[in-house]
């Protein structure tokens, strides 16, 4: 029988958090290897090259970091700027220490056939489209 007709998850985060929690007690620095083109993820894309980007993890250089089975979310700074992340499973191609390139590089066609939450509730919501006005961006000004 396949992984798919006994219908079993994807070993990914599984393994992510695994080599994740193998860097940091061996006191290395986790780079987490993202598609930057994969949906749903948003990563800062002024440092996106050849439609990938590699994020220093490190405890701490992030807020708030969580590896779900689904995603990994965290808040970074870059260039000064606090930034939520999130990147999906599907979106994760290796997590490897920086000192040393010793980690997991996974397989990018594991999530091809894989049913995740997030494609479950896309195929089971209607869509909708969007006619709301863009929200501004809040501005601060000096009172006197």
């Amino acid at each position: 029988m396949s992984d798919q007709e006994l219908n079993l998850s994807p070993t990914r985060p599984y393994l992510a958090r695994g080599i994740y929690e193998w860097i940091c007690d061996n006191n290395l620095t986790p780079y987490l290897l993202v598609d930057a083109t994969k949906p749903y993820t948003d990563v800062p894309t002024q440092f996106i090259q050849d439609g990938q980007i590699v994020l220093n993890i490190v405890p701490h250089a992030v807020h708030k970091l969580n590896m779900s089975n689904d995603a990994i979310t965290f808040s970074a700074r870059f260039g000064g700027a606090s930034k939520d992340i999130y990147v999906p499973m599907a979106a994760v191609l290796g997590l490897y220490a920086k000192e040393n390139g010793q980690g997991l590089f996974f397989d990018p066609d594991e999530y091809a056939n894989a049913q995740t939450e997030q494609n479950a509730l896309e195929s089971t919501q209607p869509e909708v489209l969007e006619t709301e006005t863009p929200k501004k961006k809040p501005s601060l000004r000096i009172l006197d």
